[in-house]
């Protein structure tokens, strides 16, 4: 039997029921046998399996009947996973972890997409894994994939970056289809941080458009961005060419824009609504929210250039407008 063979005869099990998790589990639903999805609320779970759709996340995207969901772990695990696909927020996933890591065998190959760290340590979502399930063999899933655009069919890339050829293997069978293209990676830290990253860059670039400037201010902030994410990224260990793809400046340009949650963010605080509003009425978590403080807090300790992060954490805390920032950026 092909890995191939293998995988299109698989059960995939897709942890949480965001946008990003039901596109992925849409996906894989048409190139393997079972894919199972878990969410804490039963009364969501009834509903997708009864309408296939979810009553909130991703409105119009119809899943296929080999998608079933589940709010009870016990039934989500029962009978084993060939993969899991991780798609929980970032503040979530290493108590998640724990609760689960005992339902593993250690097998299972483990795909994450999830585009934060871990708040206060900084510890990326492959290392919070590490460290609390028996799989080693971890991937993550990062690009520029706007939920939205890819559930209505849109032509889309992503990266799936792993250690492990056998992740990049699987992540090519499970996701790919004639308009959406897998492309293989090795630097998972560059490809971790670059999600991150561009988070807080996009909070900025929304800010930035509520003053209603133009695309020389608009192409300024983006690309003076990804060298703050080059400068970063590489003094975690990531590589150089990894930000200059598609899952650095690809994801940067797809994320500031009005379909990003972190855009949006941007966008509305810069309008003077407050912070706590805009995060309620979203609905869905805006990770850039929760990275940006700890990203600037350490590259300030520790030497490493980043006005514009810097600026985002001085909106988002309150200390200072958005033409206060501009100003500061431009007189530095």
């Amino acid at each position: 039997m092909t890995h191939r063979d293998f995988w299109h005869n698989s059960k995939i099990g897709v942890m949480g029921a965001g946008s990003w998790g039901l596109v992925l589990a849409h996906l894989a639903s048409h190139n393997c046998r079972e894919v199972r999805v878990w969410l804490r609320s039963e009364e969501q779970a009834r509903s997708i399996n009864a309408t296939r759709a979810h009553p909130r996340a991703m409105a119009g995207l119809q899943l296929s009947e080999k998608v079933r969901a589940y709010s009870s772990m016990e039934r989500f695990f029962e009978g084993g996973l060939d993969a899991v696909v991780w798609a929980l927020p970032s503040s979530a996933c290493r108590e998640q972890a724990q609760a689960v890591a005992h339902r593993l065998t250690g097998e299972e190959l483990i795909i994450h997409a999830t585009k934060g760290v871990e708040p206060g340590t900084l510890r990326r979502i492959s290392e919070v894994l590490g460290d609390e399930l028996p799989t080693r063999r971890l991937g993550i899933i990062s690009g520029p994939n706007l939920a939205s655009e890819i559930a209505k069919g849109e032509p889309a890339a992503t990266v799936i970056a792993s250690s492990f050829s056998e992740v990049c293997d699987a992540g090519e069978v499970l996701f790919s289809s004639d308009r959406f293209r897998i492309y293989r990676e090795t630097d998972v830290i560059g490809v971790e941080w670059a999600g991150v990253l561009k988070n807080i860059l996009a909070i900025g670039v929304g800010a930035l458009d509520a003053l209603g400037f133009g695309w020389n201010s608009r192409a300024m902030l983006i690309t003076l961005g990804l060298s703050e994410m080059l400068r970063f990224g590489v003094a975690m260990g990531g590589l150089q060419s990894t930000f200059l793809s598609l899952a650095g400046v690809g994801d940067l340009m797809a994320t500031c824009s009005p379909l990003s949650r972190n855009y949006t963010v941007g966008l509305r605080v810069a309008r003077g609504e407050p912070l706590e509003t805009v995060l309620a009425e979203l609905g869905h978590v805006a990770e850039g929210v929760k990275t940006t403080q700890s990203v600037w807090e350490f590259a300030l300790e520790n030497g490493i250039e980043m006005p514009m992060t810097r600026g985002v954490y001085r909106l988002l805390s309150g200390e200072a407008s958005v033409p206060e920032i501009v100003h500061d950026l431009m007189t530095r």
